[in-house]
């Protein structure tokens, strides 16, 4: 017998057309949740009150009748006075005072926090005290993240006081959120671990480990979009692409990919190549910090790569991984990182490297599903022993030209319809009882 259609709040202070990586679940996932049983509404804030670049093309192919509530966060004055920009602080109030009225106007069986604006999450408790209604978060990131306390002599996004303020804040939100919670999802199977260790006292909720889906329909409906302001396709070089953030702790991966590279004995290859890495700061656009060319050029390869720490549009990015010659995809030293972009670079079915810790989901996916070469490492390999290992995988054999087979039915699973199926039924084991 078939339930009967649920309905549940899904809060996302970032949605389309704002063009942030934090919305992309939802967005993802939005056409199939009412096929598989459940309603959903979105809260999100106004356009005009946040910081980031706008895609209009990221709307299409959300379904017309999924009612989306705006709240009018504070302005973006707000944003110049030290410690008060971030959109968690100006868009909490907003965001509570428009769930307060849906919430009193109609019956919601779930709420679901699917944002990295991890402030907003403690109108999980508020809500579930006020009208019963349980609420699940999306762990995308961790909240309390312990790696830089791990690794000292790496500076913190914002430097050290910024993050040692904001961290002090996020232990003191993050367990009295987490005691009231329903359930959680994580990107990585690591992170619920982590919670558990944290806070031994705090019995830790059902867990669904999901990464972002891979949507092929992104691809079907994608316009000509113009991209030859990263690459000429007519410039007889080769492109090789890899769009995504950056940051000190991918150094491993991408010294071991530079020492590759140098000491490749095909000269036409090496003088052909260009290596684009494209958005790989969150920082607003021009202000972001280079943080491969760096790396880059103590290999003195600094003439071949080419970084542009500026974010790019959604469907430019799913156009340039669609026509580069290859992909890389560098990964953290973290061992309990996952790359959920790793997704639309199976999808963009292009010659494929992937260079990840060797504990990151990200190496057992591409054992299921194939679709790329992955050269993995260990936390103490060094570059050369990595280098070593993607000369063997990628270059020497040419699989940098060879595109590799992508099991459909293994990936099914993975695509936005099976995850919205997994998702689901998460959900309703989370009301099963409420």
């Amino acid at each position: 017998m078939a339930l009967p259609m649920r309905r549940v709040l899904i809060v996302s202070p970032h949605f389309p057309p704002v063009n942030t990586a934090d919305m992309q679940r939802v967005r993802m996932l939005l056409p199939f949740f009412q096929q598989n049983g459940w309603l959903a509404e979105v809260l999100t804030v106004s356009p005009e009150q946040i910081a980031s670049p706008r895609d209009p093309w990221l709307l299409q192919g959300i379904p017309d009748d999924i009612p989306v509530h705006e709240a009018k966060a504070l302005g973006l004055a707000w944003s110049r006075i030290p410690g008060l920009g971030s959109l968690g602080f100006r868009a909490t109030r907003a965001l509570a005072k428009t769930g307060d009225a849906l919430l009193a106007e109609r019956k919601f069986d779930l709420i679901y926090f699917s944002t990295t604006v991890f402030p907003v999450h403690k109108l999980g408790p508020r809500w579930k005290k006020k009208f019963g209604v349980p609420f699940v978060m999306d762990y995308q990131d961790p909240w309390v993240n312990d790696y830089y306390r791990e690794h000292p002599e790496i500076t913190p996004p914002g430097g050290r006081l910024k993050y040692g303020i904001v961290d002090r804040l996020h232990r003191r939100m993050e367990p009295a959120v987490l005691r009231e919670c329903a359930g959680i999802t994580s990107v990585s199977e690591a992170y619920p671990r982590q919670l558990a260790s944290r806070y031994p006292d705090i019995s830790i909720p059902p867990a669904l480990v999901q990464a972002f889906p891979g949507a092929k329909r992104d691809f079907e409906r994608l316009d000509t979009v113009s991209i030859t302001d990263v690459f000429d396709k007519s410039d007889g070089n080769i492109h090789w692409l890899y769009i995504g953030r950056g940051g000190a702790d991918m150094a491993t991966a991408l010294r071991g990919l530079f020492a590759a590279i140098r000491d490749h004995a095909d000269e036409d290859l090496r003088k052909r190549l260009r290596l684009h890495f494209i958005g790989t700061s969150y920082a607003v656009a021009g202000t972001g910090v280079k943080t491969v060319s760096p790396i880059a050029a103590e290999f003195g390869l600094e003439n071949i790569v080419l970084e542009n720490p500026d974010r790019m549009a959604y469907s430019k990015t799913l156009q340039c991984l669609r026509e580069a010659d290859a992909l890389i995809v560098p990964g953290s030293n973290d061992p309990a990182y996952t790359a959920s972009k790793i997704y639309p670079y199976l999808l963009a079915r292009r010659p494929l490297l992937a260079i990840f810790h060797r504990q990151s989901s990200v190496v057992d996916l591409i054992g299921q599903v194939d679709g790329a070469v992955c050269a993995s490492f260990e936390s103490d390999d060094s570059a050369e022993t990595i280098a070593e290992r993607i000369r063997e995988q990628w270059l020497s054999n040419k699989n940098h030209a060879r595109v590799v087979d992508l099991d459909e039915a293994a990936f099914s699973g993975y695509t936005d319809a099976g995850c919205a199926k997994q998702l689901a039924n998460f959900f309703n084991e989370i009301t099963a009882g409420a």
